[in-house]
């Protein structure tokens, strides 16, 4: 029940593919028939082997995030979509170069996919933001768990209420949500957000495994240095 409905199809469409591959699996490896003699009548013809059909192999091919809403292929833009755009659906931001993409409102996910320089502003995301393959970017968003895979050289400044986790990644920065907008307590509650509880400096790195020292794949930002203002 706590699975966002983006894993759920993601799930559903890997289990499909290898339900597929096993069954093509299970006729390659049928057992063939034991040999046993048996009576021929001499008047009878030759028994000719009947050709076998060949066996189509299943390939597996990567699924593409079925967002409800999003942007995707564009360079050097300020984009901005409204609150009433996104509120309670899945946005996908991918193969954006140098843009700056307003988000206010709240969406139930947020998946970012191959964007490189881009500036992200998002308002209380329900569920989870998914960051993969993206490269010197900054974000901000509050939101419930975070997962950033495969990037590097990326700010955030991040509301998060459990931790956020981060695998195949460097150079990452992180710092304490401080967007604002109008309207962005209700999409707070609509999202159901603890504002109170923020995890933002809590970072799980996949490929740290080191219990008592912090993994070098991530740092804080220094207050001196953190921004403020974002207008």
């Amino acid at each position: 029940m706590f699975l966002p409905s983006y894993d759920i199809r993601q799930a559903q469409e890997h289990v499909t593919r290898l339900q597929a591959a096993l069954e093509t699996r299970r006729q390659q490896l049928q057992p063939k028939k034991k040999f046993a003699f048996k009576s021929r009548k001499k008047e009878g013809p030759a028994a000719t082997a009947q050709p076998t059909p060949p066996v189509i192999q299943a390939r597996e091919t990567p699924a593409e995030p079925a967002a409800q809403c999003g942007l995707r292929g564009l360079s050097g833009q300020v984009l901005f979509m409204e609150a009433e755009e996104i509120r309670q659906k899945d946005v996908q931001l991918s193969q954006l170069r140098y843009c700056t993409i307003t988000l206010p409102g709240s969406p139930a996910t947020l998946h970012m996919r191959d964007l490189i320089g881009c500036k992200v502003l998002c308002g209380p995301v329900a569920t989870s933001v998914f960051v993969d393959n993206c490269s010197d970017c900054l974000f901000t968003f509050p939101c419930q768990q975070l997962r950033t895979h495969s990037s590097r050289d990326s700010r955030f400044y991040l509301h998060v209420t459990s931790r956020a986790i981060i695998e195949d990644c460097s150079g990452l920065l992180f710092a304490p949500f401080t967007w604002s907008y109008p309207g962005i307590q209700q999409d707070y509650e609509l999202a159901g957000l603890d504002q109170n509880r923020n995890n933002w400096d809590l970072v799980d790195d996949f490929n740290w495994l080191a219990m008592d020292v912090r993994s070098p794949n991530w740092q804080v930002i220094p207050e001196e240095e953190r921004i403020t203002h974002w207008n």
